[in-house]
Order: structure tokens, then C-alpha cells, then sequence
């Protein structure tokens, strides 16, 4: 099945928007997965017709489309806690206001309803994005958490949430959420319970990315498969483990990005260990015609490289069809 083969702009919002269009078009990408922070996207001119039919126009002169947009910035504030000084650095001054930690929350839930205005303007159906998580702080279990601290923190999830989700139920488009650490679903159990919170509405389905899935040992082709009627987008995005020489950690040791003491990496789509033609496979089989977008976070790799090449990978495995008929059907005699 064809499906569209986008690049994610959340890791070139240093670029101008047309820039970045300017690249993906050169490239061959069919289109963009447009990130709501840089020059790249403002959802609170989700209403300013003018304002978006300059974005649909470089689009156009560049031949590309949009069938996703993006904010994952605004939506780790909605539900996080403690609000610090890491918010300040991927807020807006609109969303951090006097950084007042319940003031950023509403703030930042206020811009999601915007967002789903946004897409719904721009004839989008799915945003992307996360959630953020007053529980992730708890994710060692020591000092020891209580089921009822947990469950408080699920519960402070659907009730932020709830009212988002309503918004994008009145414009008809649907929230992908990014399982990730940080989040409040991060792995195969923790998506369960998120979904089992908001009652398992519609409008709140999921955004695959293997690559957070691959160094916590979770099967991301299972989980595709289990999930199969939340997968709403998919982001083509890659992690190389180091964890064989009995002295790197899965968890990082706060180590950055390349630091060959990591446990594992962010690295290009194809270079890691993502089961890519399993995955391609299985996408098939669930029937996934959504966008393919390109995640690119390398940072042992130039992005002018990594992007273009990227895209090659994920169109070859892209192009594979589901056989329309039994290899077996040859033998029959009758």
C-alpha cells in the first residue's frame, strides 16, 4: 500500500520553515510531519486564515503535503511534575508565563486545544505528541511508591486530558501519543493502564516509535500487533544498544548523546536495532496507510546526510506489497 513518506521538523526548528521545506522537497519526501514551535507551526493562530495559507503555499512550491503536525514541547508540560528549569528551555514565554508550575499546565493544555483547531484548519487528522507525566519521577520505585500514589497519577492524566481530547473530538481530529520515557505510557504495560484511564476514547490513540521501545528489550512488531487499532502514526526513528561490554547502562548514566560510555544511542533509521523489515511487514498486515515520517537524531551523523539517506531506506522497505495471492495456491492441481 502507498503510503506518504514524511520528515518530522521537530529536531530543524533552528531552520526557517521554508528552509526546511526547501531541503525535504530537494530530498524526494512527500511531506512534512510540521512541529509547532520554531517558525515552523504557531497553533494559536489556528484561526488566522491568512497566517495558514502562507504554510500550505510553501508546502506547495515545493511539493509537499501535510498530514500531520506535531507538539510534543507544549504537551510534556500538561501533565508534569515538578515544572523547572528544563520547561523553561522548550517553552515559550506564552506558555511559561511567570513559571508558575499549575499556570504552565493550563497554559500549555489550553495551547493543545489550539493545536487540534489547528490541524483540523489545515485538513490534518492527527496531532502528535506527549503528555508528560506527574508519576515518571517514580518509575525506580524507591523510595517506595503506593498504588494509590500511582494510581492518583493516571488519574491526574485523564482529568487534564479528558478536556483536550474533547476539543479534538469537535474538530474530528484524533491525538497520536509518543510512547516514551517521561511519559505517562512508556512501555507495553504502561500503555494499557493510560488507555484503560481515559476509557479508551477514540480520539486519543498512539504515535509508534520503536526506537524508545529497543533499549527497554519491548518488542516493537508485538506491539504493533497488540495495538493494532491505536496505531494512529508512525515515526521512522532508529537506537543502537551498547550494553555488552558489562560496563554501560541501559539507563544512560546521564551520559549525552554519542558518549561511547552510553548504553544505547538515538542513531539513524537503519543503523540501529530496530527490526525495520519486521516492523514493514507488520504494518502490512495491520493494514497502517498512514504517513511514514522520518525522526532524524543522530548525533554521530549529520542530519544533510542522515535525512536523505534515511528516506531512501524507509522507501525501499516501504515499497514492499502484501502478495495478492497464496505462494501456495501454484501447487493445487485443481
Amino acid at each position: 500500500m502507498a503510503r506518504p513518506i514524511t520528515l518530522f521538523t521537530g529536531q530543524w526548528a533552528d531552520l526557517p520553515f521554508e528552509e526546511v521545506a526547501r531541503l525535504a522537497g530537494q530530498w524526494g519526501y512527500d511531506g512534512l510531519e510540521i512541529a509547532c514551535w520554531g517558525d515552523h507551526l504557531d497553533p494559536n493562530r489556528w484561526d488566522d486564515e491568512k497566517y495558514i495559507q502562507g504554510k500550505l503555499e510553501i508546502l506547495d512550491r515545493y511539493g509537499l503535503k501535510v498530514w500531520t503536525i506535531s507538539n510534543h514541547l507544549k504537551g510534556q508540560a500538561v501533565c508534569d511534575d515538578p515544572i523547572d528549569a528544563r520547561h523553561r528551555e522548550i517553552l515559550p514565554d506564552s506558555v511559561w508565563g511567570d513559571g508558575d508550575p499549575e499556570g504552565v499546565r493550563i497554559r500549555a493544555a489550553e495551547e493543545l486545544k489550539n493545536t487540534a483547531r489547528l490541524a483540523a484548519r489545515l485538513n490534518v487528522q492527527t496531532v502528535t505528541g506527549f503528555t508528560g507525566s506527574s508519576i515518571w519521577k517514580y518509575v525506580a520505585m524507591f523510595p517506595p511508591a503506593s498504588e494509590s500514589m500511582i494510581e492518583a497519577g493516571y488519574q491526574d492524566f485523564a482529568d487534564r486530558w479528558n478536556p483536550i481530547l474533547d476539543v479534538f473530538d469537535e474538530v474530528g481530529v484524533r491525538f497520536a501519543h509518543e510512547v516514551h520515557p517521561s511519559e505517562i505510557a512508556y512501555d507495553y504495560w504502561s500503555t494499557q493502564r493510560a488507555l484503560e484511564a481515559i476509557g479508551h476514547r477514540k480520539a486519543f490513540g498512539l504515535n509508534w516509535d520503536p526506537s524508545h521501545m529497543v533499549w527497554q528489550d519491548i518488542d516493537p512488531v508485538g506491539f504493533l500487533w497488540d495495538f493494532q487499532d491505536r496505531i494512529y502514526h508512525v515515526h521512522c526513528k532508529d537506537t543502537k544498544k551498547r550494553l555488552d561490554n558489562g560496563r554501560n547502562g541501559r539507563l544512560g548514566s546521564h551520559l549525552p548523546w554519542a558518549d561511547p560510555r552510553r548504553g544505547w544511542d538515538f542513531i539513524s533509521t537503519g543503523h540501529g536495532d530496530v527490526p525495520w523489515e519486521n516492523a514493514f511487514r507488520m504494518l502490512n498486515s495491520i493494514n497502517y496507510s498512514g504517513p511514514l515520517s522520518v525522526e532524524w537524531e543522530d548525533a554521530g551523523m549529520d542530519r544533510l546526510v542522515g535525512a536523505p539517506e534515511a528516506l531512501g531506506f524507509v522507501r525501499k522497505l516501504a515499497t514492499y506489497e502484501p502478495s495478492n495471492a497464496a505462494f501456495d495456491a501454484a501447487f493445487s492441481t485443481k
